[in-house]
């Protein structure tokens, strides 16, 4: 993944574990968990808790969290990916609160229906975490697969949504 130099960065704290906020002129470009697969190193971004995206962003995560939000409504630059994963993360993004999809529904969604494991790939990539919502996707079978965050935090925010899933973890295959 790329950022552009101007990329900051913020922390936050979430019930959940602390989080990692980026942003840039275009808009929020990344919300990790602290550990969480495929984070990036934002060693090199300066820290500037009060840029007004940053700001927003953590505003409307404890909303999220308080459950006085269910849509966020900040800009977003996915830009960080390839073209392949910013069609996933588009897609991601029409998956309402409380509504779940599998990975082969994803890739028939976005046209690509042999592309199943891509897709997955693309998922897991995501570089916002709860924005962008990978957590609402499952296995074929409606069970918690894959989740870059670790399968106790996809479990608590499907939970917070009021999704249906699985609860035998493993019987889900992408």
């Amino acid at each position: 993944m790329k950022f552009p130099s101007n990329t900051v960065q913020s922390r936050i704290a979430s019930p959940l574990g602390d989080m990692v906020l980026s942003a840039n002129t275009q808009g929020l470009s990344g919300a990790w968990f602290d550990g969480q697969r495929h984070q990036v190193d934002p060693s090199g971004w300066q820290l500037s808790p009060q840029h007004p995206v940053l700001k927003l962003a953590a505003t409307q995560l404890a909303q999220y969290f308080a459950g006085q939000r269910r849509v966020f409504d900040l800009p977003l630059d996915l830009s960080s990916g390839t073209p392949f994963q910013q069609t996933v993360w588009r897609a991601l993004l029409t998956i309402a609160p409380g509504a779940t999809r599998s990975y082969g529904q994803l890739s028939q969604a976005i046209d690509r229906p042999t592309a199943v494991r891509a897709v997955a790939s693309a998922v897991g990539r995501n570089p916002l975490s709860i924005i962008v919502p990978c957590h609402r996707v499952l296995g074929a079978y409606g069970s918690l697969t894959g989740y870059a965050g670790g399968l106790p935090r996809k479990r608590a925010l499907l939970q917070r949504e009021g999704a249906t899933f699985s609860t035998d973890d493993q019987q889900g295959l992408v």
